[in-house]
């Protein structure tokens, strides 16, 4: 199962070698595998990607432009 997913990873990014970051994305993307293996530490795994909610912008409603009103003073 593990390697299924980690396979998945790495075809997802066009590698033919699964490699130890796979494998973390795997496990960590899976909430069953995350559960089992929460506590374990993949060597060369590296780090989840996680942006805080605060840090992202802004979502505007789609197409909506809001032009800055022209004060004409002349």
């Amino acid at each position: 199962m593990v390697l299924e997913f980690a396979g998945n990873a790495a075809k997802y990014t066009k590698k033919t070698r699964i490699v130890p970051k796979h494998i973390h994305l795997a496990v960590r993307n899976d909430e069953e595998l995350s559960k089992l293996l929460g506590a374990v530490t993949i060597t060369n795994g590296g780090v989840m990607p996680n942006i805080h909610n605060l840090l992202l912008p802004k979502k505007t409603a789609a197409g909506s432009s809001k032009a800055a009103p022209a004060d004409d003073d002349s």
